[in-house]
């Protein structure tokens, strides 16, 4: 039997229970900062790596055995099941994803289906091989986009300066943007049960694109569905992340969708957070991941910062304010790991 890990100090702290040791990881800890997966992704493709269980594996185990982070995080990317409910993409070097149709009229929609599970085996055999990987060591983290970021991405074609696609829909067609969204939502469903079914001991869902609607569109065109998914995951028996990128004068709301622990970027001192959120909610965060771009005397200043900020409250697992950049020297990762455990520690 795969140990649970419920003891770890990361699950701990997203249960709100007291630990020794602030536990620490790094969004986007499996990635292009180390040598070792820059190795990897010069022969093979990122689609390659994202679905060929064995690759997706080794890329996520790096940041466990290089740095020493608490808690694993598979290596995937948010839109595996968007390609699956039937958009194309393509990954440019430089340029990200890039939608080959994007998705914007009813037409556009109905070529769209809801994903079955199994579309996707490729992620929960990575699951299940990583579990056993990882067994007595850390406990592996699932995750997905949040239901709007994906919509943002097949809307607008890839990444975007305005969101002018997206919340033009919003605004003008709010009966397509509607369907749209419940549909990414059951689908975002279907895929974070089938991801804790095959394992997966905590899941984070990921609003990158925030920051790009009001508090007011937050509360009423965008939280409606994260609160769907959050309360289909809330049987599931393990803890939800909820990391809404830029929400920082509305974080309040971000809580109200209904995750276990709320992820806040670099932009909002973590006591504030922390009090907007509610003593009922973990909090994870913050530092500006430019920080790791300098000197180890500035990296242990501001995480002292953010540790005194946190008041050794039960609840508060660390990490950046956002993904850990591919320039940063794995040198000044490992840093921040070891400089967390130790400052923290009780």
């Amino acid at each position: 039997m795969l140990a649970d890990m419920s003891d770890s100090l990361f699950l701990r702290a997203c249960r709100r229970e007291p630990v020794p040791t602030v536990p620490v990881w790094i969004m986007r800890q499996a990635g292009r900062y180390m040598p070792a997966y820059r190795a990897l992704r010069a022969k093979h493709s990122f689609w390659e790596m994202c679905k060929t269980p064995e690759l997706a594996v080794e890329v996520t185990l790096q940041p466990v055995n290089g740095i020493g982070v608490d808690a694993a995080i598979l290596f995937s990317d948010i839109l595996v099941p968007v390609e699956a409910m039937g958009v194309g993409i393509e990954f440019t070097e430089g340029r990200g994803p890039v939608i080959e149709k994007p998705i914007r009229t009813g037409a556009d929609l109905d070529t769209l289906h809801i994903i079955d599970a199994e579309e996707v085996s490729f992620v929960y055999d990575a699951i299940r091989i990583l579990r056993g990987e990882l067994a007595g060591r850390v406990p592996l983290i699932g995750f997905s986009g949040a239901p709007y970021t994906l919509a943002s991405y097949i809307v607008e074609g890839g990444g975007s300066r305005n969101y002018t696609h997206i919340k033009t829909m919003m605004y003008k067609e709010p009966a397509l943007y509607d369907r749209l969204l419940n549909m990414l939502a059951d689908v975002v469903i279907v895929y974070l049960t089938a991801q804790v079914k095959a394992g997966a001991q905590a899941i984070q869902m990921f609003e990158s694109w925030a920051s790009s609607v009001s508090p007011y569109d937050y509360r009423t065109r965008v939280a409606p569905y994260s609160r769907k998914v959050l309360a289909a995951l809330a049987g599931l028996g393990v803890p939800v992340i909820h990391f809404a990128n830029g929400a920082g004068n509305f974080l309040g709301d971000v809580a109200a969708t209904g995750a276990d622990v709320v992820g806040v970027d670099w932009r909002v001192d973590l006591d504030d957070a922390w009090t907007e959120i509610g003593c009922d909610k973990g909090i994870q965060g913050n530092l500006d991941p430019i920080v790791l771009l300098g000197g180890q005397d500035e990296i242990e200043r501001r995480v002292t910062d953010i540790l005194v900020r946190a008041d050794g409250r039960p609840g508060h697992i660390f990490n950046l304010g956002h993904g850990i950049l591919p320039e940063t020297p794995v040198e000044n990762a490992k840093y921040l790991v070891d400089c967390v455990h130790r400052l923290s520690t009780k």
